[in-house]
């Protein structure tokens, strides 16, 4: 599995579990983006040790010179899950109507990053020094 069809399955699963509103979801999901964050245990790297692909990422390369050992797609995941989970937790618990806006930007924002290629956070964290 490459990463694009990674976001792209990740922005779907968001997309429908918002439109049918089942919210244990979305946490059950940002839960799973921050342990594949932390561990570096990615979904996408057990499936290509499975299934051997010569494919590359699939993702807009961004060159810049690394200034952490942290890699950008493992920030990316993290930043994904906090501002998700953040946003969604406030918005329900809070009531700060202001933010139902949030959690479908950012389902729309991944799928499209998934069937573009384009991810404007992984071009962010590698901007910022990600490796």
């Amino acid at each position: 599995m490459s990463e694009r069809l990674y976001l792209a399955v990740v922005g779907s699963i968001i997309l429908t579990v918002l439109y049918f509103e089942v919210d244990i979801m979305i946490y059950i999901l940002c839960a799973w983006l921050i342990i594949e964050g932390i561990t570096n245990i990615r979904l996408t790297t057990l499936t290509l040790k499975l299934v051997p692909n010569n494919d590359p990422v699939g993702l807009t390369v961004f060159t810049s010179k690394p200034r952490f050992d942290f890699e950008a797609l493992r920030a990316t995941r993290i930043i994904i899950a906090i501002f998700l989970g953040g946003s969604f937790f406030l918005l329900n618990e809070y009531d700060i109507e202001v933010l139902w806006f949030f959690p479908w930007f950012m389902g729309f924002a991944i799928l499209g990053a998934g069937v573009s290629g384009v991810c404007p956070i992984v071009l962010f964290t590698k901007w910022a020094g990600f490796k």
